[in-house]
């Protein structure tokens, strides 16, 4: 008899990452729903329970959150509703049908006052309202009782389909002559594609058969190797995009401080994740961040 086709229910299904994993999950052989605003609101926890329970599937992937850095310090509510109390629903959602839940967090979690890279291990202390409601939504798992999930954690995500930091500079540097960019923040850039490839490399490990061994469930840290600035970031982004011959009339980029480009919310001085956790149990590559950014680059042209 013919094994079914594993079901996949991913949220935030129109957002920048989800474009990636659902590429990724019908590479792979599963069967993806795709649910998003205005058809599937996942604050509603009555729909939130009525249609997975419906659906049964055996992985529930949530893209979806209020990532609106600097819009959560004033709507501190929404954001706590989206990225906190309704991943306690999905939460609910996986225990009722026995499914795998994949929950996206971030480094805002942490104060970005550690001088070495962060382990999963390690305390938390967001300083920020989003970093605050995102560590909600991880709490919420952590304390459901559900022991099949995992929380990854990433950084400096971009990738086609959303608003990101490569896309704004991109933007900035064909219309302006200087770019000041901040150099006393830093952290490791993530490719979507990258993240999605390893996201079912952590379901990959529970899945494929193996002998018995401590549980692979849990939290962990993923971002492209290497670290860098933002000002060495966008310094790579327009080099790179003068090679590509695309449209950049930037001569000069300034590094400045944190406190010269003041924003709302406070971010993480230093955010470098370590991957040993994600490396050990998958035994994935983890590409660097010059190179997955040469590949985007490429692909963006292509599309």
């Amino acid at each position: 008899m013919e094994k079914a086709q594993p079901k996949i229910a991913l949220l935030g299904a129109s957002g920048m990452l989800a474009r990636k994993v659902r590429e990724k999950a019908l590479a792979t052989g599963y069967i993806v729903t795709l649910y998003d605003l205005p058809d599937f609101d996942m604050t509603d926890r009555a729909k939130v329970l009525q249609e997975l329970t419906r659906l049964q599937p055996d992985v529930i992937i949530n893209c979806a959150a209020f990532t609106n850095v600097d819009g959560a310090e004033t709507q501190q509510d929404l954001a706590m509703v989206v990225n906190g109390t309704a991943v306690g629903y999905l939460t609910e959602a996986a225990l009722a049908v026995d499914a795998i839940l994949v929950h996206v967090s971030t480094d805002y979690v942490f104060d970005g006052q550690k001088k070495s890279p962060y382990v999963e291990g390690d305390a938390p202390n967001p300083k920020s309202a989003y970093g605050r409601t995102k560590l909600a939504g991880e709490q919420a798992i952590i304390q459901s009782g559900l022991d099949k999930y995992f929380i990854v954690r990433t950084s400096w995500l971009y990738g086609p389909g959303g608003n990101n930091f490569v896309e704004t500079i991109l933007r900035l540097a064909a219309e302006r002559e200087e770019l000041r960019i901040i150099h006393d923040q830093v952290g490791s850039p993530t490719f979507t594609g990258d993240l999605a490839d390893a996201i079912f490399s952590l379901l990959e490990s529970v899945t494929s058969p193996q002998p018995p061994g401590p549980s692979l469930y849990g939290t962990y840290h993923f971002a492209n190797e290497g670290s860098c600035s933002w000002y060495e970031f966008a310094c790579e982004i327009v080099t790179l995009a003068k090679k590509q011959a695309l449209p950049i009339k930037s001569q000069r980029l300034l590094p400045i401080r944190t406190e010269e480009y003041p924003l709302p919310a406070p971010r993480p001085a230093y955010s470098v994740f370590s991957k040993e956790k994600y490396l050990v149990a998958t035994g994935a590559e983890i590409p660097g961040w010059k190179d997955s950014l040469v590949n985007y680059l490429k692909s963006r042209n292509n599309l």
